[in-house]
């Protein structure tokens, strides 16, 4: 199929519509087949959507839904070195909505409550839409990511599943949505039918790096580390080029960490997610810290890559868009040593809690703040007192974002710091907690071994440790 014949427009009277059936008020031909070019680079995770959409506009300023595409996907990033991009985006959008269809005026209210920071007014906005045009890809997509990125884990499964049943192989672009729908089962925990459902997406096309996410996701989930790792190195090649190609290694990474296959984890980091450049994306500074950390847990050295990663983190020190950035940002401030950014970082968040009113300020009172103060604790060894910060919100964490194998680091920290504390009781009960939903995990059976050693039981202790070596050497 060519990109002409995929892209058809459909017309129904005086209505142009996309190759979905969505209604577009602009009625340029080859200026919509590139906008839906430019959204299928976002969604393959290929090439550069924002260069590929500024060509669109550059030729075709009064193309309403390009100027909206572009601020919707910069919306995505949580980085305050877009957002001048996404206002004049959104103002220029707002400068011809007057030639906009209803959908259209949706994605406008939709963006500017987002620029706002009622992030979750967005999400209506978006979800209105869809309440009219199911089949509208972009707003399916900026909701179910959206979720992710604000830890709704129900409405990541839902918002799929409120018009999964007007999607099929007919439609352009079903695999993407078996896709968010392969991850919000996921985190959903219903495995099983999350599996399938990527799966399927990648039968229909191998080349969708957010399906084999969500397959390696349940994988991570469920403990089947040796078939995990299998399946990504199989699909290594085809996972593109983009910053999510990051996070794919990250979290093969947290599989042969899991069956302490360190020096793998090493190798993985240095040749995959050690980013060069001073200033790089956030995203990728994410999983390169959330990474590092899960090693100091453990107590492996890393060399000089926490040095490296703080320089890349420090202009960002005083953003306050993102809890979840603010709190992977404190980990590299505190693991360098770096006590004049981790007080701008507090400091800047302590001020912005007083005043502000969107929906990033209650997850960086309840939730960013207390484990920000908890990695430095932490990292000074004061164990008693990261367990006194952590164990009240171990079950709100959601609220601070990402997904259930990202917020693991929490649990993890506090399970950590329990045994340093020599609060056995405590580790035991916790470590118990994460085998129980993990079986096959050989990293939650050395926890209760060491919870049951700390308690004087070394017939038990013995045991769990075994059962880590047998699930190593199976």
């Amino acid at each position: 199929m060519t990109a002409e014949s995929k892209y058809t427009l459909k017309k129904t009277g005086k209505a142009v519509l996309d190759c979905r059936g969505t209604p577009v008020s602009y009625r340029d031909r080859a200026a919509i087949v590139a906008l839906e070019k430019a959204h299928e680079s976002a969604l393959a995770f290929r090439g550069d959507p924002i260069a590929e959409i500024d060509v669109v506009i550059a030729d075709h300023p009064d193309f309403v839904m390009a100027h909206l595409f572009k601020a919707a996907w910069l919306t995505q990033a949580m980085e305050t070195r877009v957002y001048d991009d996404m206002v004049q985006a959104v103002n220029a959008a707002d400068k011809i909505i007057h030639k906009a269809n209803d959908r259209e005026r949706g994605h406008l209210e939709a963006v500017q409550a987002w620029i706002r920071g009622d992030f979750f007014g967005a999400i209506q906005k978006w979800e209105a839409i869809l309440t009219y045009y199911p089949l509208d890809l972009l707003a399916l997509q900026l909701v179910h990511q959206t979720d992710v990125l604000l830890g709704d884990v129900v409405g990541q499964r839902d918002v799929v599943a409120r018009v999964f049943n007007l999607w099929d192989e007919g439609v352009e672009g079903y695999e993407f949505v078996l896709g968010f729908y392969a991850f919000g089962l996921e985190e959903n925990r219903d495995f099983h039918l999350a599996e399938q459902m990527g799966r399927l997406s990648l039968a229909i096309r191998p080349e969708n790096p957010y399906a084999v996410h969500a397959v390696c996701h349940v994988m991570e989930m469920k403990g089947r580390q040796p078939g995990g790792i299998r399946f990504m190195y199989e699909h290594v090649d085809r996972w593109g080029k983009s910053n999510f190609v990051n996070h794919l290694w990250w979290h093969t990474a947290l599989l042969h960490l899991d069956i302490k296959e360190i020096d793998r984890v090493l190798e993985i980091y240095d040749q995959h997610l050690r980013s060069t450049g001073q200033e790089g994306a956030k995203y990728d500074e994410l999983d390169s810290a959330a990474l590092l950390w899960r090693l100091k847990l453990l107590g492996v050295d890393t060399g000089d890559s926490w040095k490296d990663l703080a320089d890349k983190w420090a202009s960002s020190a005083q953003d306050t868009l993102y809890a979840f950035n603010d709190v992977h940002a404190m980990m590299t401030f505190v693991s360098d040593d770096r006590v004049d950014a981790q007080n701008l970082l507090l400091n800047a968040n302590e001020r912005y809690i007083e005043s502000a009113s969107d929906a990033n300020a209650a997850v960086s009172r309840e939730i960013g703040i207390p484990f920000c103060l908890a990695i430095q604790d932490f990292h000074h060894e004061r164990y008693a007192s990261c367990v006194e910060r952590l164990l009240p919100v171990r079950y709100m964490t959601h609220r601070l974002g990402g997904s259930f194998a990202q917020r693991d680091i929490i649990a993890w920290t506090l399970l950590e710091a329990a045994l340093r504390a020599k609060q056995y009781h405590l580790a035991l009960a916790l470590a118990n907690e994460r085998s129980a939903f993990k079986p096959t995990s050989p990293q939650n059976w050395s926890y209760v071994a060491q919870a049951f050693k700390g308690l004087g039981d070394q017939s038990n202790a013995d045991r769990a440790e075994a059962k880590a070596q047998s699930l190593i050497a199976g």
